[in-house]
């Protein structure tokens, strides 16, 4: 992970400040404010600012006139009911603010969430760092044969190893000529010059969005089919949100992250299955894809359908 030295300084200045506030804090997300969550090479998440906490959700859905009395259980139990019939309004009532330093084209794909407010690192009033993204060679694979967006077997090591010399190579090129078109000899405005950087070059960001939004984020972006490089950011930011709203987070996890969820079709399907009656894809009425989905969430393979 690459901190600059003003950033080490900013992120030790503002932990070492303490604010007095009446509005509810969470004592075991104020211990992981500020500080930077590495993330791939050089890349980090940290939560600069919250607002609200399980007890909001709850206040909200309620809509009482301070944080209750009522035991925890009874709050949970609320919290699961609202998960669980895919309310979303009391969710909107807790906000969180990142910072975050990824790749380029992971930050592409994370953009695509247009749920949240962004603000990014300029490139054309400032001068782009020279960290840039190279992936382990455990994280090299070919293109799936079977997925037009995923990946298959990861390459052999002098595959991997020659793949690795071509990024670090373009890269270390593609900088060195953008330093020299800032440079006094030509003098190329930044928003010019900036053109000529690879997508594995870092850049950053501050992106706020509510608990309801950040939950569709994850359910999205932490789960298996990611790709590798924008789960790793998912999976820290789920770390952040147990911290901040553990019942909220709990109910998510059971309801969203830890859950499949079958068409009227499939759950037809199920049904007969459960009684006895034999039944494979062409009588299923369920495509071939749909049918190797459906068989996967039962944890079966379809040569024992």
């Amino acid at each position: 992970m690459s901190l600059t030295p003003d950033q080490q300084t900013e992120i030790l200045a503002a932990r070492a400040a303490a604010c007095t506030t009446l509005r509810p804090t969470v004592p075991a997300l104020e211990a992981l404010l500020f500080t930077a969550i590495p993330v791939l090479d050089h890349g980090f998440i940290r939560v600069v600012d919250y607002m609200g906490d399980d007890a909001a959700v709850v206040q909200a859905a309620r809509v009482s006139y301070g944080r209750g009395t009522r035991k925890t259980t009874e709050d949970e139990g609320l919290i699961r009911y609202l998960m669980r019939h895919w309310h979303s309004t009391p969710f909107e009532m807790c906000e969180i603010k990142y910072h975050v330093k990824l790749p380029i084209f992971v930050a592409r794909q994370w953009i695509r969430h247009r749920t949240a407010n962004v603000n990014e690192y300029s490139a054309r009033y400032s001068i782009m760092d020279k960290d840039v993204y190279l992936p382990d060679p455990a994280h090299l694979a070919l293109q799936s044969t079977d997925n037009r967006q995923g990946r298959g077997d990861i390459l052999d090591p002098d595959t991997a190893a020659r793949v690795l010399t071509l990024l670090r190579d373009d890269a270390e090129q593609t900088y060195g000529h953008y330093e020299d078109m800032l440079g006094e000899s030509i003098g190329l405005a930044r928003e010019l010059a900036r053109m000529n950087l690879t997508l594995n070059t870092y850049t950053q960001w501050y992106w706020k969005t509510d608990l309801h939004n950040l939950f569709h984020f994850l359910r999205l972006r932490a789960d298996a089919h990611a790709q590798y490089e924008i789960r790793v950011y998912a999976e820290a930011m789920l770390e952040t949100v147990k911290a901040w709203v553990p019942l909220s987070y709990a109910a998510f996890r059971d309801y969203r992250l830890g859950a499949v969820t079958f068409s009227a079709k499939m759950l037809e399907t199920l049904k007969k299955m459960l009684a006895g009656e034999p039944i494979d894809q062409p009588t299923s009425g369920l495509s071939k894809r749909e049918w190797t989905e459906f068989l996967s969430a039962l944890g079966r393979s379809s040569n024992m359908a």
